[in-house]
């Protein structure tokens, strides 16, 4: 990464933690009849952990590009919500009927800090939360674009995107009986739908925000589908490349479920000469907006070449 694209998101991060933390106070909000302190600790714990804010950054940067007048605070409703749909997959992933894991950026998993039915009903909040930031008038003051924001998030996090793609994913373990290895198109598709599909939904609401012709809104899309794809195999990279300490989070997970990576299928020379690719793919993209698109461009090297 270079100091530059460092900065940014790391400033980027602080202004999303203090944005999220306004957002999960112990006041109810109008219409709320309150705010049980349990379920908020579990939330906050979930949510303010750090992390690297990837796509809610990716949304605010993209927006930005294609309208400089907007500012990250302007935007933080939309970006919230992103990062509160991400971390409620987060949360519901590390259950002991799903991934079963303990760690998670470095602190002790939800269920593991308070308990898994306080675990379940957070992350349920925090999907619920996240719609509650797009529909409302602080986030566009034009409810069709408001309405477009909601459907991105909800197609990419559901049956069709993300908790479609945790399905796919258990299904490869064996959990529901003897079935056919996955190919590598099988992998692909979970991976598209499991990883990809909210990054991709990130890049296209930060393409809305900022005013997108519908070229730009595709253009964005294919930026946000080669990040999606990027990031899972920079994931699989790291699981058999990076220590525990390294990651935040137990490693080695994907051999030990048993699961089929692009990593085991292909070799790791040829998934590090496909990030390569995709980086270039995701470089060329941003050609119409040349020097002012550096960001991104960097954001795209960082998520290919990350070590954690």
């Amino acid at each position: 990464m270079t100091v530059a694209f460092e900065t940014a998101l790391s400033d980027f991060a602080s202004k999303l933690e203090a944005g999220l933390a306004v957002r999960l106070e112990p006041a109810p909000w109008p219409g709320e009849l309150a705010r049980p302190a349990r379920l908020l600790a579990a939330m906050r714990h979930a949510v303010l952990a750090g992390g690297k804010r990837l796509r809610p950054f990716l949304l605010s940067e993209i927006a930005r590009l294609l309208n400089p007048d907007l500012t990250v605070e302007a935007l933080m409703p939309a970006a919230a919500a992103v990062e509160c749909l991400h971390c409620y997959s987060l949360v519901h992933d590390d259950l002991p009927a799903m991934d079963d894991d303990t760690l998670r950026r470095g602190r002790p998993t939800v269920h593991v800090a308070y308990d898994e039915a306080t675990a379940i009903l957070a992350g349920d909040a925090l999907l619920t939360l996240a719609f509650d930031l797009l529909a409302d008038s602080a986030c566009h003051a034009n409810p069709a674009v408001r309405a477009a924001l909601v459907l991105d998030l909800a197609r990419a996090g559901g049956l069709g995107g993300m908790v479609g793609g945790q399905m796919l994913d258990l299904a490869a373990e064996g959990r529901f009986g003897e079935g056919a290895t996955p190919d590598e198109a099988d992998i692909r598709k979970l991976q598209a739908m499991k990883t990809g599909a909210l990054i991709r939904a990130a890049t296209v609401m930060g393409a809305r925000l900022g005013g997108a012709t519908e070229d730009e809104v595709r253009r964005f899309a294919r930026f946000g589908e080669i990040l999606g794809l990027a990031f899972q195999l920079a994931d699989d990279l790291l699981d058999v490349t990076a220590t525990q300490s390294e990651m935040g989070k137990a490693v080695a997970k994907d051999a030990a479920h048993g699961k089929g990576t692009l990593v085991a299928r292909l070799g790791i020379d040829a998934v590090r000469a496909e990030l390569e690719r995709l980086v270039a793919e995701a470089t060329d993209l941003l050609t119409p907006w040349g020097a002012r698109s550096e960001t991104l461009a960097a954001a795209a090297r960082f998520v290919a070449e990350r070590r954690r």
